[in-house]
């Protein structure tokens, strides 16, 4: 039995110039961003009501969703049903003679139990269904934490490239590759009292 409308997925090729139209124009509020490392995307959660808009952006260039944008461009991917039983909702509608993608529930964002429905059975709409598990608290908590990682990660290569940049214009671009030894440049260095 379907519950409600979990989210509209719309495919996007950046998350930061999505968020121009879909919150700050649109005035939608972005609850949280997830990478989906399995699905290969980054998803921006857009609360709308009992509903979600999910901004997908693929992360790798051969993902199913990267195909995607690179065949249709930027737009609506698939709506998403959130179901009481996700099981008995495939075995009803495999005995219906409808096409799934999913014959068996994977497991999605948050820890949902998701599964996908062919375009071909459903006029042209790529439909997925969820169901909530007990585990997606914790799902949503590991989540969080990889993503923690990731923006860390990155820090430390755009501060490793910043010093970089700046021991290239303190020292001359020989220096700065290393052809010469002497000083860095550090952030005390650009100080007043440094």
């Amino acid at each position: 039995m379907i519950k409600k409308i979990s989210h509209i997925a719309v495919i996007v090729p950046d998350l930061d110039e999505a968020m121009d139209f879909w919150v700050e124009a649109l005035g939608l509020e972005l609850s949280h961003v997830e990478h989906v490392e399995d699905q290969a995307v980054d998803v921006a959660f857009l609360p709308a009501g009992e509903s979600d808009i999910e901004l997908l952006k693929p992360i790798t260039e051969d993902s199913g969703v990267a195909k995607f944008l690179q065949k249709r461009g930027p737009g609506i991917h698939h709506i998403c049903f959130e179901v009481e039983d996700i099981s008995q909702s495939l075995a009803r509608l495999k005995a219906r003679g409808i096409q799934l993608i999913n014959e068996e529930p994977t497991i999605g964002t948050g820890g949902k139990k998701i599964a996908f429905i062919h375009p071909k059975s459903t006029g042209g709409v790529l439909v997925e269904l969820y169901e909530l598990t007990a585990e997606e608290s914790w799902y949503r908590g590991e989540s969080l934490n990889r993503l923690r990682h990731r923006i860390s990660q990155g820090r430390r290569v755009y501060a490793a490239a910043f010093w970089g940049f700046i021991n290239g214009l303190y020292h001359g671009p020989a220096e700065s590759n290393g052809h010469k030894s002497g000083a860095h440049v550090s952030a005390h260095d650009l100080t007043a009292d440094g």
